[in-house]
């Protein structure tokens, strides 16, 4: 197994990790960022208060495109299990 290929495994593992991670943080990020600002505009200092809308989006974004990321992932670990012979020979 040479460095090269090494680096290649890593890569594509890393790229499957933002493709999954992405579709969870952006909207958890965009309410995030809309609750701050409602939380500035009312002088509402409850850190609670980001909590719940947060965990009903990442649940609405889980049912809606938890099947896509779950066939991305085995798509990739298909793919490297298939790739093993090439990998170490």
């Amino acid at each position: 197994m040479t460095p090269e290929i090494i680096y290649r495994v890593s890569q594509d593992a890393m790229m499957v990790a933002v493709k999954l991670a992405v579709p969870l943080l952006l909207p958890s990020l965009a309410i995030g960022l809309v609750i701050a600002m409602f939380q500035a505009a009312t002088q509402i200092n409850e850190s609670t208060l980001t909590f719940v809308p947060k965990l009903i989006i990442i649940g609405l974004v889980l049912m809606i495109m938890g099947p896509t990321m779950l066939q991305m992932f085995l798509d990739y670990f298909q793919e490297l299990i298939r790739d093993i012979p090439h990998l170490i020979g």
